[in-house]
């Protein structure tokens, strides 16, 4: 639903302003910053460490692509892009799903779990560093109660679920 009207649109006030901006650099600037310590650090990208560290979650390393895709908060064919990369470095194998032969099952590989349990220390080093330490508990509060209010408005707005991950990645 837009806000606009017949007497043009509400513009950002000079505090809203401050705010949008100061998001955006937020937004714009945490994904590269994450890929680029990934990247140093582990040689995985942002997206393949988001996967690996969804499998590595699950009791046995298997996870349905579809449920993958749905808890990353990714398109299908997205996901399927970064597996079949995955796969050729040997992190992650595919195959029909044992439940039922429409869906593919994902499964963590001994490398692609040697490649998260490597790559976990120093990333949850670099998010506590850039995201938890400058911030006092209360206000970690705060950002995390905001963060999910606008996911929750972003995914109104676009008419999907409510609570879906944004990044994918929550700072594993």
């Amino acid at each position: 639903m837009s806000t606009h009207t017949t007497a043009g649109p509400h513009w950002l006030d000079e505090r809203e302003k401050d705010v949008w901006l100061a998001l955006r650099r937020l937004v714009w600037g945490l994904t590269p910053a994450i890929d680029r310590q990934l990247t140093r650090d582990s040689r995985l990208s942002g997206p393949e460490y988001s996967v690996l560290a969804t499998l590595s979650e699950c009791p046995d390393g298997v996870l349905r692509s579809g449920t993958a895709a749905q808890e990353l908060g990714w398109e299908r064919s997205r996901l399927s892009h970064i597996l079949r990369r995955m796969e050729a470095k040997g992190l992650v194998h595919r195959s029909c799903s044992a439940d039922d032969a429409r869906g593919q099952d994902v499964t963590l590989t001994e490398a692609g779990r040697a490649a998260i349990t490597e790559a976990a220390p120093g990333h949850v080093e670099f998010v506590r560093r850039v995201v938890f330490d400058p911030l006092t508990p209360d206000q970690q509060d705060v950002l995390g109660q905001a963060c999910h209010r606008i996911a929750e408005a972003i995914a109104a707005a676009e008419g999907g679920p409510v609570g879906s991950a944004a990044s994918g990645d929550g700072g594993q």
